[in-house]
């Protein structure tokens, strides 16, 4: 028996952090990805290079970062950069914005929300007193202020 929406309501009010990632959306989506798309991300991120540039722009934030200055920090040639983002941009792990002559990319937070609230949705057997320390302690040390 899955979880009752109420109960992942009352999860994310425990352990919502003001950080975009650990927003209050987390574990109350009106919309969870299908296995096939979790496959997808998964996918994704099944590669080091891109997992370590996925890792980059989750900690970058919203803001981004070129694509040039991806490259340079994870070590990559830009034109298999540019094959990298494009399969993280097909799984909704990334998007990208135009400004000026640079690209922008950032993690698209909605996808990656999606794709946690994948894993978590029946976490514990729906029980949020059982996991929701568990959860908050990892979200204060990897999302603290």
């Amino acid at each position: 028996m899955g979880a009752s929406p109420d109960a992942f309501l009352a999860l994310a009010l425990v352990v919502a952090k003001p950080k975009e990632l650990t927003a209050f959306a987390l574990f109350n989506n009106s919309r969870i990805m299908d296995i096939n798309e979790a496959i997808g991300a998964f996918s994704g991120l099944a590669q080091e290079s891109r997992l370590k540039v996925f890792r980059l722009l989750v900690q970058v934030g919203a803001d981004g970062m070129a694509a040039g200055d991806i490259a340079k920090a994870v070590g990559v040639p830009k034109n298999t950069l540019s094959s990298h983002l494009a399969i993280l941009a097909r799984a909704n792990l990334v998007q990208a914005r135009k400004e000026g002559r640079s690209m922008i990319y950032a993690v698209d937070l909605e996808g990656t929300r999606s794709l946690l609230s994948f894993l978590m949705e029946d976490c514990c057997q729906g029980d949020p007193s059982v996991c929701g320390p568990l959860i908050e302690t990892t979200l204060a040390t990897c999302c603290s202020d």
